[in-house]
């Protein structure tokens, strides 16, 4: 009988995950990080399995991939059906229905109005790399904003515009021209105000800065994910975004709303930018969960943006692949009907986290949107002195117990999850039980 929750066996690692992580330092570039060193021999919903019989609650999700949990049936069914037909045809040479279908659904629910021609590419990097290049082909201008605490991928361009120096950029330059602006990060204000009564200066202090001589018409886009993922899920306020679309409009640049860890429903819309109101991006990127498990991404933007590049300037021999689009294609109806579980998700974690602040003063924040909730982790609640060690021995203290949680932040003390959005509510209910545990466990060390 298969298990139906977290259940641990041996030792964690496990004899053979041990094996095989011998195995990995003799084959594998140690710049290959791994947060979890257990090797997995099945996923299902909610759950991992690995391969030393030990079940883990899948709080990772893949890095926010898997949206609705691990294989779903329908998903499995269609790349089935599609291997029989064909695998590889290259849409530029063959094109083929499914790349089509893919761009029609982005066109019916992207944000905003007129976000209807899309290119399909692997990963989400990929697509980040594409946005900027068509933004630059249509203004005819040079350089891009992104925001302090960002991260959109590890290609030239997309490590340019992420900010975490270590691990992300550190020896790989010179990189290309990009400029960094503040992000709406409320917990640690990088002007030292208060929100509300800030007026949400640090979108003003952009426009401010972005009106100096030497920005004046250089810079082709802002991108922004609406809640900073790798930085460790810092949600801004709901004016933040209306305002920065404003002040692209003054500035004659593209907005590109980043939803590649935000989108497909994630946070309870199918695209977080939908959440406030005014907000209306030039265009969109996605990536991530739209696949179902399988490597799809896309830019989607108005006609006019996406029309600019010459015929030929955009593609890529796997981008669009038939399998993942038939793999997304099926995944889209099961996030669409999940929606609406989101709340349920968000409330209870919301409660379990808010619980575990009263009691644990090491919780700065508690924070996110949605099935994307994070705890930032402070050895001194005044001074917010960053708690690195601690938020390490939290993920290992919970992964010897079944859960598998993810870090982040600027600062490495953010412990970040994506639970599926249909995670039956007694696995949900054991994997806060285990982050409880965890934590007592951690903060006693």
């Amino acid at each position: 009988m298969v298990a139906q929750k977290a259940s641990i066996k041996t030792e964690v690692p496990g004899p053979k995950s041990v094996e095989l992580g011998k195995m990995r330092e003799k084959y594998l570039s140690r710049g290959v990080g791994i947060v979890a060193p257990v090797y997995m021999s099945k996923a299902e919903g909610s759950l991992l399995y690995d391969i030393d019989g030990n079940v883990f609650i899948d709080m990772g999700s893949g890095i926010g991939v898997n949206n609705v949990g691990n294989r779903p049936p329908e998903v499995v069914t269609a790349v089935k059906a599609q291997a029989d037909k064909f695998l590889h045809l290259c849409f530029q040479v063959t094109p083929y229905e499914s790349y089509l279908r893919l761009a029609q659904k982005l066109a019916e629910t992207a944000p905003g109005k007129g976000l209807s021609k899309s290119v399909l590419y692997n990963s989400g990097a990929e697509a980040v790399e594409n946005s900027v290049k068509i933004s630059r082909h249509y203004t005819k201008k040079p350089a891009a904003f992104s925001f302090v605490h960002a991260f959109h991928g590890r290609t030239m361009m997309a490590m340019a515009l992420t900010s975490k120096e270590m691990p992300y950029k550190a020896g790989f330059g010179p990189l290309p021209e990009t400029y960094k602006v503040e992000f709406a990060y409320c917990y640690r204000c990088p002007l030292n105000m208060t929100y509300p009564s800030c007026g949400v200066a640090c979108a003003d202090k952009i426009d401010e800065t972005w009106s100096k001589p030497q920005f004046q018409g250089k810079v082709a886009c802002l991108i922004g994910e609406p809640i900073a993922g790798e930085g460790g899920f810092i949600v801004p306020p709901k004016e933040f975004y209306a305002k920065i679309t404003k002040i692209c409009k003054k500035h004659g640049a593209v907005y590109i709303d980043d939803e590649i860890q935000t989108g497909a429903g994630r946070t309870g819309r199918m695209w977080c930018v939908e959440h406030w109101p005014g907000v209306e991006p030039d265009m969109l990127v996605s990536g991530k969960g739209i696949g179902g498990g399988f490597p799809v991404s896309a830019t989607t933007g108005k006609p006019e943006i996406m029309d600019a590049p010459q015929v030929g300037g955009l593609g890529g021999t796997f981008g669009g692949n038939p399998v993942a689009c038939s793999a997304a294609l099926a995944q889209w109806p099961i996030i669409e009907k999940a929606l609406k579980n989101v709340p349920k998700v968000n409330a209870y974690m919301t409660r379990r986290l808010t619980d575990l602040q009263k009691r644990f003063p090491i919780i700065g924040d508690v924070r996110g949107m949605g099935a994307m909730m994070a705890i930032e982790l402070v050895s001194d609640p005044k001074a917010k002195t960053p708690a690195v060690k601690v938020t390490k021995d939290i993920k290992t203290a919970a992964l010897k117990r079944g859960l598998l949680l993810l870090t982040c932040g600027t600062y490495d003390n953010v412990i970040r999850m994506h639970p599926s959005m249909v995670m039956p509510p007694e696995i949900l209910e054991q994997a806060m039980d285990i982050l409880d545990a965890s934590m007592a466990e951690a903060v006693k060390g």
